[in-house]
């Protein structure tokens, strides 16, 4: 974001903050979702995969750090992670996780019905009912997370020792 378009917007709420209530159920269905996920035997891994995704079609930079750093401890790789974006477009991610992030970019853009009928198609062919349930609500909040830290403006803080903006040659 430029300077001049920070220094007019206008100052954001902390949403989280301001309606702690409502954020803490947020947080509460969150739990529950992660329960469920494992439960329906979806590995940690293809969770934050969902997440990832969903957060990358939201342009969500505060979830995409979060989760960037949950899926790395979660054992995921570097690269899978820097070709998430592709992942159509590249054999690196197992059916499972195609299925999962299918349904993920179905409900985070529900418009398209073909999309949601193709999501569910391949979905179960390599998914349990239970799993794609799951998929779908781990797809569904994350988004709504995105949304309390998109329209918060939460920051994404730079490492300890980086440079926070480019500098100009």
């Amino acid at each position: 974001m430029s300077e001049q378009i920070r220094a007019s917007a206008p100052r954001r709420i902390f949403i989280d903050k301001q309606s702690p209530q409502a954020f803490h159920a947020l947080v509460r269905t969150s739990e529950a979702v992660s329960a469920t996920a494992a439960a329906a035997g979806l590995e940690r891994t293809t969770v934050e995969l969902i997440n990832l995704r969903v957060s990358q079609l939201n342009r969500c930079a505060y979830c995409l750090d979060l989760h960037t750093g949950k899926a790395l401890r979660a054992g995921e790789s570097p690269q899978r992670l820097g070709v998430l974006a592709a992942w159509q477009d590249t054999e690196m991610f197992t059916p499972v996780e195609r299925a999962a992030l299918g349904l993920a970019e179905a409900t985070t853009d529900p418009t398209n019905a073909d999309t949601q009928a193709s999501a569910y198609e391949a979905a179960r062919e390599v998914l349990s009912e239970d799993q794609i349930s799951a998929a779908i609500w781990v797809a569904i909040t994350i988004g709504a997370f995105n949304r309390v830290s998109i329209m918060s403006g939460h920051p994404v803080q730079a490492p300890r020792g980086t440079r926070a903006t480019p500098q100009q040659d």
